[in-house]
């Protein structure tokens, strides 16, 4: 059983800067892979980057890389995702999960956690 809360999402101008957060329950979290999609009405859930377990493996989806990084701190059991240079297209709930190995699939994901709504205006 692991729990997932996301945090740090908001409003944003175009160029702009965000930092989520995702806070795991549980005391294995340093196990699980951690991933970020993102989800618009309408669409289904897109991969945007997902980190390995230790943090030496990242995988970033085409349209964020060089903007976004992914990063974790096992010791505080929470996974960040920066995102810079943001734009309308970015726009989305941001979704933290966690899974058993390295996909970019929404279902290789067993826990998520409620999202967060980052809003860039233009």
């Amino acid at each position: 059983q692991v729990q997932l809360v996301e945090s740090g999402g908001g409003l944003v101008q175009a160029g702009g800067s965000l930092r989520l957060s995702c806070a795991a329950s549980g005391r294995t979290f340093s196990s699980y892979v951690m991933g970020w999609f993102r989800q618009v009405p309408g669409k289904e859930r897109e991969f945007v980057v997902y980190i390995g377990g230790s943090g030496g493996t990242t995988y970033y989806a085409d349209s964020v890389k060089g903007r976004f990084t992914i990063s974790r701190d096992n010791a505080k059991n929470t996974v960040y995702l920066q995102m810079n240079s943001l734009n309308s297209v970015d726009t989305a709930v941001y979704y933290c999960a966690a899974g058993g190995f390295l996909s970019t699939r929404p279902a290789s994901y067993g826990y998520w956690g409620q999202g967060t709504q980052v809003t860039v205006s233009s």
